[in-house]
């Protein structure tokens, strides 16, 4: 399968703001427009589309927080191209980029703990529970480097 990460542009993302995760995933990620706004409004938002092919299927977005610190704060792969192993070369990798990083640290991602899949599958890749988020709302996750 040809995955890939590529830059959002004034070509394609009217097609990532159209991407969307099945009704039961809705409280668990934010709307793809959103996102694209504040990364458009603020410095160090990094987006990038996630395609198979010549096809969007899927969204990332990952902040540099510090020098030694990178978030992923949006992750999602269209509900018709679920279940097909795309998330998992998707953020392989979006990880492999950031850890290019000169003297980063560590990377985090947070996910609501209600989520029956997210564990699993960020452990998988060598994220640690570390316990909740500072607003006491969702599970924060690491992979120290």
């Amino acid at each position: 399968m040809e995955v890939s990460l590529r830059q959002i542009t004034k070509e394609n993302y009217e097609k990532i703001c159209e991407l969307d995760v099945t009704k039961e995933q809705q409280g668990y990620v934010a709307c793809n427009m959103w996102s694209l706004v504040e990364a458009r409004y603020n410095e160090g938002y990094i987006t990038k589309a996630i395609y198979v092919k010549e096809e969007p299927v899927g969204f990332l977005m990952w902040v540099q927080e510090s020098k030694v610190k990178i978030s992923i704060w949006r992750f999602m792969v269209d509900k018709e191209h679920q279940q097909k192993s795309i998330g998992r070369v998707a953020l392989n990798l979006a990880l492999v980029e950031m850890k290019k990083v000169s003297g980063l640290h560590e990377i985090e991602i947070c996910y609501n703990p209600k989520n029956p899949v997210a564990k699993g599958f960020y452990s998988s890749f060598g994220f640690s529970e570390v316990g909740m988020d500072e607003g006491n709302e969702d599970m924060l996750a690491i992979i120290k480097l």
